[in-house]
């Protein structure tokens, strides 16, 4: 009997935890688009490696950091590619 219950706790966490968090599965129709994130609005780690999580950004706009926005849309809002953002990166380190 405990050990139903065991179980049965532990697949209702992982269920709730798949309902619950968000998924970048399928994102076929998205894009990183870099620089464009307001502080603490990005989408995960960024390029410097300072940081591995969304919503640590800590300046508007740093070409490191990105968001998800549908593909075709990130030049358009001012954005970069990875490989702009890279440059633009090492320009500003250099720059210092």
């Amino acid at each position: 009997m405990k050990q139903q219950l065991i179980i049965a706790s532990a697949l209702a966490a992982v269920l709730a935890a798949g309902l619950s968090s968000p998924s970048f599965a399928d994102n076929s129709g998205k894009e990183k688009c870099y620089g464009i994130a307001k502080a603490a609005q990005n989408d995960c780690a960024n390029l410097s490696g300072s940081h591995s999580c969304a919503g640590m950004a800590t300046t508007d706009n740093d070409p490191g950091e990105w968001m998800l926005v549908a593909k075709g849309t990130c030049e358009s809002l001012g954005g970069l590619s990875k490989e702009q953002a890279e440059i633009k990166l090492k320009q500003q380190q250099s720059a210092k």
